[in-house]
C-alpha cells in the first residue's frame, strides 16, 4: 500500500527543489547543478566562490533543519567506505564527462527545454537501469 504521507513529502520536497532552482536562475542567471557549483568552489575566486558556499551550506542546513524539527534523516551505508569513495569519484568523473549532473540536467536543463540535457538524462537513466539489471542478475547467480 502506498503511504499518502510519503507522497506528500516527496511532492513538497520536489516543489521546493524546483522553487530554489528557479530563484537561483531568476536571481543570478545561474543553473542549480550541484556538481558544477561544488566544482567551482576550487576553481573560482571572490564573489563566485561566496554564492557557491552559501548554496551548498543551504543544502546541508536544510537537512539539519529537518532533523532539528523532528523529521527523520536516514543515512545508511550498505557498502564499505572504500567502495562508496570509488563510486563517488566515478560519479564525479561522469558529471564532468556529461557536462553536468542529474540536478543540473534534470531539474534545470529540462525546464529550459535543452536537448543536450534530455540526451544526458536518457543516458543517465539508461545506465542506471542497465546497472540495476546487471547487479540483479549477478545477485541471482550468486544465490
Amino acid at each position: 500500500m502506498i503511504d499518502n504521507y510519503l507522497i506528500w513529502r516527496a511532492l513538497v520536497g520536489g516543489m521546493l527543489i524546483g522553487l530554489s532552482a528557479t530563484l537561483l536562475y531568476l536571481g543570478s542567471g545561474r543553473i542549480a547543478g550541484i556538481s558544477g557549483i561544488a566544482g567551482g568552489l576550487f576553481s573560482t575566486t571572490g564573489d563566485e566562490r561566496g554564492w557557491r558556499w552559501r548554496f551548498l551550506l543551504g543544502l546541508l542546513g536544510g537537512g539539519a533543519l529537518v532533523k532539528v524539527l523532528g523529521g527523520a534523516v536516514a543515512l545508511e551505508f550498505r557498502s564499505s567506505w572504500l567502495l562508496t569513495l570509488v563510486a563517488g569519484l566515478l560519479v564525479g568523473y561522469g558529471t564532468r564527462l556529461g557536462s553536468g549532473c542529474t540536478s543540473g540536467h534534470g531539474v534545470c536543463g529540462l525546464a529550459r527545454l535543452s536537448r543536450r540535457s534530455l540526451a544526458a538524462l536518457v543516458v543517465f537513466m539508461g545506465v542506471a537501469v542497465l546497472t540495476v539489471l546487471v547487479l540483479s542478475l549477478l545477485r541471482e547467480v550468486a544465490l
